[in-house]
């Protein structure tokens, strides 16, 4: 049978084949169960005819099948991606989000770091899971990360720059909310190109003014804005492919390709025009997902960008030349060691213009809304760029910038009531004034009254889960400036509000109770787990004063005031027994401890040790402060 002959066919039964998935319940899921069934699917893209309608189906099929595919077993896998053109390959994106991303069980349990070690334990028994093979296989491509980072960051037409543009713009973003809609669209916009009729209107089936269609100025356009959306939905599949990839097995080769391939100077091209627009009203939803997902460009674009250490290897490459020689005169200035990865930098694959993407990004966190969601994306993506071993240039850097009182006023003036937000500005703030004497003056210049100050600290104790990390921050900053001689580290320690309140010990013990009562082992998770290395840090620091006897004899003093007597000392046992089993045989999260805090991982290891000691005469033990009748301490919790 001639080939167009055969493409006409095999599209035909598509069609068929879809719309009986779409109106006959239970039909996709047969399809899903048939593997080799949906591995010939993968052979049908080779025609761009098929191709479109294939995709759909493939999507559709993944998403209710039980089992993940695998791509090594897709004929010619190489040979198929690699003959893709471009809208092929970004169409073909939104498979691999489905192929790459490790599959959700649904369960609530797999939050706890329990479950997650379990399943640890569990995928290093079995193998490489699927997800990790698929990553593999697409890795294998020639020249595969490279065509998504080109896909990234292509130029947008220019003739979107003009006001009439961008409000036709937003009323396709509006419209486009319908996945069906957007399918269609792309089916058009597919065979406008095949036909090369640019200038012909291509109005999607059942259109009209009343179920939302942009006005009769923008449908005179449509083609072009046609073309702006895909460009819009290329970068989203895209930059989420590339996030998986970047937290894979395979994370640092991917790292390497990114930056050599320019990655983020292109983003930062694409910023103002297409990547951060200035009215985002309302988001566009990818297909298959739903409104409540953070799938528009903005928080997918922030996303990448706060997955640093993983996005990059060098933090550095989100400045400009202008902005690492501002770095540079930080450092010789404060008399201070040029951090090495600033000298070690290639320029050539910096930022380039006026700005460098990080500065873009603050410039807009400024603007944005008070009640807007994205500022906890906003703050995350700058945090990132702090994140790991304390920087004093980085932190000088923001700092003249204004990033610290743009925070505390959002905090303080604004007082913000979303705790994702709040979250994320404490965790950025405490990042930025580590052991920094400049930004606790700063801080204290801004919060210059007792007002203030009694609402800074009713943000701070309304969520310890919240704000812990910049209790832990300012605990740290305070124990280091009271070990120097030096004038101007004197005069923060007498006048700041924050320092003096930190150090006084019913403040530490208070923190330190409630950061031990809120966690357990059966509830700790990713995001709670900071509370019980913040109560350890507080302890470390007593341990260093020769006082940590006294803070534990004040937990007694304060579990029988509660009347609970054991009750809080036995809870925290438990978790320190489960600190030694998840952090011991992990080396990247006990990195991250000692860089973070600045305290060897070996003096952690040794207040863990101490504390745990079984020794009821030892007055560092847990144990001796635990009376016999309400000692419980050595339940398996692992099996509960």
């Amino acid at each position: 049978m001639r080939q167009p002959i055969y493409d006409e066919m095999s599209k035909d039964c598509l069609s068929i084949l879809y719309n009986t998935c779409v109106c006959t319940e239970g039909v996709t899921k047969r399809l899903a169960e048939k593997n080799d069934f949906v591995i010939f699917l993968f052979t049908l893209m080779t025609s761009k005819k098929t191709f479109l309608q294939t995709a759909t189906l493939i999507e559709d099929i993944l998403g209710v099948k039980k089992e993940m595919i695998r791509l090594d077993e897709v004929p010619n896998l190489s040979s198929l991606v690699s003959n893709f053109d471009q809208q092929q390959l970004a169409n073909f994106c939104r498979i691999l989000a489905v192929t790459i991303s490790e599959m959700d069980t649904g369960n609530d349990d797999k939050h706890t770091l329990l479950a997650k070690n379990a399943q640890q334990k569990k995928s290093l028994s079995l193998g490489p899971s699927a997800a990790e093979i698929n990553q593999a296989a697409l890795l294998s491509i020639p020249g595969f990360v490279e065509r998504l980072c080109k896909l990234a960051t292509r130029k947008v037409s220019e003739s979107t720059g003009t006001a009439s543009f961008l409000q036709e713009l937003e009323e396709w973003y509006t419209w486009l909310d319908n996945a069906l809609v957007l399918d269609a669209l792309m089916r058009v916009a597919n065979e406008e190109s095949e036909h090369n009729q640019a200038s012909i209107v291509f109005p999607p089936p059942g259109a009209s003014e009343e179920n939302g269609l942009p006005h009769t100025s923008a449908r005179t356009q449509l083609p072009q804005s046609m073309k702006i959306m895909h460009e819009i939905m290329y970068k989203l599949e895209v930059l989420y492919v590339l996030c998986v990839l970047l937290m894979g097995r395979q994370r640092n080769q991917v790292h390497r390709m990114i930056a050599e391939f320019k990655l983020i100077p292109g983003l930062n091209n694409l910023f103002d025009k297409l990547i951060w627009r200035k009215h985002s009203a309302s988001a566009l939803v990818l297909h298959g997902h739903n409104q409540n997902c953070d799938c528009s460009p903005q928080p997918q674009f922030l996303s990448f960008t706060s997955s640093n250490p993983f996005c990059f290897r060098n933090k550095y490459l989100l400045l400009n030349n202008q902005e690492l020689n501002e770095l540079s005169a930080i450092s010789l200035k404060a008399n201070i060691p040029e951090v090495e990865a600033v000298l070690n930098t290639d320029r050539s694959l910096v930022c380039d213009g006026k700005r460098g993407l990080l500065t873009r990004l603050l410039q807009v966190m400024k603007k944005e809304p008070a009640e807007s969601s994205f500022r906890f994306w906003q703050a995350r993506a700058v945090e990132s760029f702090l994140r790991g071993t304390t920087s004093y240039a980085d932190q000088m850097f923001l700092l003249k910038r204004g990033l610290l009182e743009h925070i505390l006023y959002c905090i303080v003036d604004s007082e913000c009531k979303s705790r994702d937000v709040l979250q994320s500005y404490f965790d950025l703030l405490g990042e930025l004034m580590k052991f920094n004497v400049d930004a606790f003056k700063r801080f204290n210049k801004y919060i210059n009254t007792d007002a203030k100050f009694q609402v800074f600290l009713k943000q701070i104790n309304s969520s310890l889960v919240d704000s812990n990390m910049l209790v832990r921050c300012v605990t740290l900053s305070l124990d280091r400036f009271e070990n120097q001689v030096d004038m101007k580290v004197a005069e923060v320690l007498s006048e700041c509000r924050l320092l003096a309140y930190i150090s006084q010990v019913p403040t530490q013990m208070s923190f330190l109770f409630r950061l031990i009562n809120i966690i357990h082992v059966q509830t700790l998770t990713q995001e709670n787990v900071s509370c019980l290395n913040t109560s350890l840090v507080i302890l470390m620091l007593a341990r260093r004063k020769e006082r940590l006897p006294l803070y534990l004899r004040l937990l007694q003093r304060m579990e029988h005031s509660k009347k609970y007597p054991g009750f809080l000392l036995n809870n925290f046992h438990n978790l320190l027994r489960f600190w030694q089993q998840h952090y011991l045989h992990k080396d990247k999260d006990s990195t991250c401890l000692e860089n973070s805090s600045c305290i060897s991982f070996s003096y952690w290891k040794e207040t863990v040790s101490i504390l745990l000691n079984p020794d009821r005469q030892s007055p560092s033990a847990l144990v001796s402060y635990i009376e016999e009748p309400y000692m419980d301490i050595d339940r398996d919790f692992t099996e509960e």
